[in-house]
């Protein structure tokens, strides 16, 4: 299908591959993984030709097609509805429409055979083109993505990141290109749409290739692993938990051939060192150098599973009950998000909030943290002391201090040598803590505001979505953490390896209920497919008593809501328009630098290109945290406006 052979590709002075091969086979579905920087993403636009190749060649055939899901699509702006914008996946079924609406006007005054036989072959290929289903498949594919049918007509521009990528990726599954490229397709999506669209890619009729942190989603969606690593790409043929396993064999066969390189270049250097001045020996001490020159040298392999050797202290210990819900509810205009909740955490527990978006998880975890208002009591127990993690705190983060600064203000007490171990688990080593908060990643920014959470000695904490932003070494950094750590903690995420690692409880809202399970993840996935599989089959053998519960149910809601305020609805109309503002701001100031790296006089001075870089990687970050502040924003907007 495409065949890379002996690519090479230099970018910024260093080489991402040399002379790396890969075959893709057609029916593969791949997992493309290696660390951050590693050139992943770069490797998809390679193969889509955005990129030229430094050396080496990519084979296709001629009539291949591509489609490709990046991140550059969240810029994509338009007026048109997401339901127009999904089929334009249609294209020629669309304009077959339209030429077949011409011809049916021109109809109207000619009745030559000419006009007639043209509208029968186009509504002839309309027909063997599906064309009277698109709209019922764009429907099925963006309701599958997690958009409720009431949203399809609403304008496209008006959706936060994360929804418009989840369009973007609806119109590519659409089109069933031969070669389907996706590049963390799983980011923005809640957890019933990422079981989704893994179900959906299974039966896909391509190939898929897809850069994905979330090894859940690996493991049940590909059949084929390759992994970016020292300039090369080795494949492993099963899902990402075979490729670990594999991987141990080939790290300790290339550790052994490391060894063994090592050993013999210091026999050499010894036997060098020891002729090199005398005359009868300085040619073939002169031979040995230049062999040794021009060695191909094996390379370490790296460790990705660093292990954690400290341990998160807690200033002291809580009671026995860490905290009680009682009675408590929320709601926004038009939204409930709870209704007389009661649960109780007690110590010990390792609480996963999990379900859709938009249930309101968030919205308890700062209800419990004491940032949001609500009605009813939340009580603490004896000696609890909590620490809060949530995106929105990378902004307390101070940008003009370098990283172990930061992390000696928030813990005085500790040495040098015991933070940087601790920065060290969150994979910054060596001089990376000298950086500067401002240069870092949004990603590297989130590692220190966990280092500093862990740190806070509590023994409550509360985590909302934090593997946000992380590679799979930082999570399983945070999992070993979180499974030595001593306290309680409840956490928000839709990761679901992570979850299953951390968690002896689960939490969900349903029908503004907020319900518990006792056990770890892959219990309740059993216990609550077993329930739902129940409530299906019971539902249907009593439609009409159900239908009619839902019906009342519905408008007793509708009598009770009271509707929201002009004041209140121009306060969020307001807040919509400035962080959408702040958005557009960030994403301009990011294309002209993007754009920037076209210009000889730029591209070619490496240091002002590694300048531009650290200003570009700290305004994504920054653009990654507003449009969290934006999609919650939208969300309040809709939620006024209906």
């Amino acid at each position: 299908m495409i065949a890379l052979n002996n690519i090479s590709f230099e970018f910024g002075g260093r080489y991402l591959y040399k002379n790396a091969n890969w075959h893709i086979k057609p029916g593969e579905r791949i997992g493309l993984i290696g660390r951050n920087g590693t050139g992943k993403s770069t490797l998809l636009r390679v193969i889509n030709g955005e990129y030229g190749l430094s050396g080496g060649s990519i084979s296709r055939p001629k009539d291949l097609t591509i489609g490709f899901l990046n991140q550059d699509l969240l810029s994509f702006e338009i007026e048109e509805s997401i339901l127009n914008v999904a089929m334009t996946a249609f294209q020629r079924q669309l304009d077959l429409e339209k030429e077949i609406e011409e011809i049916l006007v021109k109809l109207e005054t000619d009745h030559s055979d000419e006009i007639i036989n043209l509208l029968a072959d186009k509504q002839h290929e309309f027909e063997n083109l599906d064309g009277y289903n698109i709209k019922h498949k764009c429907e099925k594919i963006l309701e599958g993505l997690g958009f409720k049918t009431e949203q399809l007509e609403q304008p496209f521009k008006l959706f936060s990141g994360g929804w418009r990528m989840r369009v973007m990726l609806a119109k590519l599954l659409l089109q069933r290109p031969n070669l389907l490229m996706l590049d963390e397709p799983t980011n923005h999506l809640d957890l019933p749409t990422i079981e989704w669209l893994e179900n959906y890619l299974q039966g896909y009729e391509g190939t898929v290739v897809v850069v994905s942190h979330d090894r859940e989603f690996l493991d049940k969606m590909i059949n084929k692993t390759v992994e970016v690593a020292n300039q090369r790409l080795y494949e492993y043929a099963g899902n990402y938990s075979f490729f670990l396993e594999s991987k141990l064999e080939r790290d300790e066969l290339q550790q052994r051939q490391f060894d063994n390189q090592q050993q013999f270049i210091k026999d050499q250097e010894k036997l060098i060192n020891r002729f090199k001045a005398k005359a009868s020996k300085a040619a073939m001490a002169q031979s040995r150098m230049k062999m040794l020159d021009k060695i191909d040298k094996i390379e370490a392999p790296e460790e990705d599973n660093a292990d954690i050797n400290i341990q998160f202290r807690l200033a002291f210990q809580s009671g026995r009950v860490v905290a009680e819900i009682d009675n408590v509810s929320k709601s926004f205009p038009m939204v409930d998000i709870v209704e007389n909740a009661t649960a109780r955490i007690e110590k010990g527990d390792k609480i996963a909030l999990i379900g859709a978006n938009g249930k309101g998880k968030s919205t308890l975890l700062r209800m419990i943290a004491g940032t949001e208002p609500f009605e009813g009591k939340i009580s603490r127990g004896h000696n609890v002391t909590e620490a809060f993690y949530a995106q929105h705190q990378l902004e307390s983060l101070n940008v003009n201090v370098e990283i172990l600064e930061e992390l000696s203000h928030h813990a005085s007490d500790r040495p040098e040598t015991e933070l940087r171990t601790i920065l060290g688990c969150f994979l910054f080593t060596g001089d990376d803590v000298f950086k500067k908060i401002k240069v870092l990643s949004g990603g590297e920014k989130a590692r220190v505001a966990l280092a500093k959470t862990l740190l806070t000695e509590s023994n409550f904490l509360l985590l909302d979505e934090p593997t946000n932003h992380l590679d799979m070494r930082s999570i399983n950094i945070l999992i070993k953490a979180l499974q030595q750590y001593e306290g309680t903690f409840i956490t928000v995420s839709h990761d679901r390896f992570f979850v299953s690692s951390i968690a002896n409880k689960i939490w969900w809202i349903e029908d503004e209920e907020l319900k518990e399970y006792l056990g770890s993840y892959h219990e309740w996935e059993e216990w609550n497919n077993k329930r739902l599989e129940e409530k299906l089959r019971h539902e249907k053998l009593n439609p009409n008593v159900i239908q009619k519960v839902k019906e009342k149910k519905t408008e007793i809601k509708q009598e009770e809501k009271n509707k929201p305020s002009k004041n209140h609805i121009q306060s969020i109309r307001k807040n919509f328009e400035i962080v959408e503002a702040e958005v557009e701001k960030l994403k301009k100031e990011i294309s002209t630098i993007e754009l920037s790296f076209a210009d000889s006089s730029i591209s070619s001075n490496a240091s002002k290109v590694l300048e531009l870089q650290k200003v570009l990687a700290m305004l994504k970050s920054e653009l990654a945290i507003k449009e969290t502040d934006y999609e919650k924003a939208f969300e309040e907007l809709i939620a006024v406006d209906g």
